[in-house]
């Protein structure tokens, strides 16, 4: 009896030891991925699982201060995220960034080296990121409606397109194109120069539609508005001659603009990092790349994707902008305690105006 309550004791052990064994891999094989909404076409996640044998647990959010809040907990989860590039300058200051192991990302070699240059800006010698995806900031108009040439700021606050101006739902880029048709820089620590920067904008709202997210894409589309602030991605979309709308045409004004990136970054508290940096080579491979980016619709910094891609997307202006383009725009910085001058501006334009 004894021996059969033993043979049974040790059986119920071996099961409980394989099913922590059990759990325990399968733990170890997930990687957890903190990206924005539709921002890797789902197709490829598959992929990645079935070559490695891993299981990606994808969870996206809405903003980059959402991310932070994320990252800054003690009981981060997270092993791969797609932060701007002003937070990943934020997130290395406050020492939350793991260094990337290039040795383990041979596809590195794939990007072009002008963005590697322009990423160090926020991350010197790209030591804790690698570049995803990059775009401007521009005017959509609808040629339709706007006859005059469209190549200055100003004409966000021209009388004659009063209700029909969409500005974007966003402080940097609201508070920045207006700064930048001021003659100022938009990463300003000037505190009466975004002061300026609130009263145009203020100054503006008899114009103005109104302040648009996503949604900025289908009211253009459909022929509302006549000009709109929007990402070089939504310009895509829009000027899109099958999805979007024929009429609408895409610039970014003389004055300058933001050039952005979203890059690919491993988390201090990630336990799964050689596996965040296998999936890092996985999107930076060419076919992978490009699959990608036609996708999203976004520029890829993936200099082997481009070669293999079609000329409906290489010769886009949108989509691949000119050098004399790229050189007058201006990334983001992280304004560090000069945020909350920017936040009150901000809330007197959107809150009191």
């Amino acid at each position: 009896m004894k021996k059969i309550i033993s043979a049974v004791l040790i059986t119920v052990m071996l099961m409980t030891a394989l099913s922590f064994l059990t759990a325990c891999s399968s733990y170890d094989n997930t990687l957890y991925v903190l990206n924005w909404g539709d921002y890797i076409k789902p197709s490829l996640i598959k992929q990645f699982e079935k070559e490695t044998g891993y299981k990606v647990k994808y969870t996206t959010m809405t903003s980059n201060e959402e991310m932070m809040i994320k990252l800054r907990s003690e009981d981060c989860i997270y092993d791969l995220c797609f932060p701007s590039d002003y937070v990943i300058e934020k997130l290395i200051e406050e020492d939350l960034l793991a260094e990337i192991n290039k040795d383990n990302i041979p596809n590195l070699s794939n990007i072009d080296p002008k963005f590697l240059e322009l990423s160090n800006q926020f991350d010197e010698g790209c030591k804790y990121s690698v570049p995803y995806m990059w775009g401007t900031v521009g005017i959509v108009y609808n040629t339709e409606l706007v006859k005059e040439p469209v190549d200055s700021w100003d004409i966000l606050w021209d009388e004659k397109y009063s209700g029909q101006v969409l500005m974007y739902d966003s402080m940097r880029d609201s508070i920045g194109v207006t700064l930048i048709k001021l003659g100022y820089d938009m990463n300003t620590r000037n505190p009466e120069e975004v002061e300026a920067a609130a009263q145009a904008l203020m100054a503006q709202k008899p114009i103005r539609m109104g302040f648009f997210g996503d949604d900025a894409k289908d009211t253009m589309i459909s022929g509302q508005g006549a000009l709109a602030v929007v990402y070089s991605g939504d310009a895509m979309l829009c000027c899109d001659p099958d999805e979007g709308n024929p009429n609408l045409a895409y610039v970014v004004p003389k004055e300058g603009s933001n050039v952005w990136f979203d890059n690919m970054i491993i988390p201090k508290t990630s336990t799964k990092k050689a596996m965040a940096e296998e999936f890092i080579n996985f999107l930076c491979d060419a076919e992978v790349a490009k699959e990608n980016t036609e996708y999203i619709g976004y520029s890829t910094p993936n200099m082997a994707a481009l070669a293999l891609m079609d000329e409906s997307w290489t010769e886009n202006p949108i989509y691949n902008p000119a050098q004399d383009v790229l050189d007058r725009c201006t990334i983001f910085h992280d304004l560090g305690d000069f945020l909350r001058v920017f936040e009150e501006a901000w809330n007197k334009v959107y809150f009191e105006n």
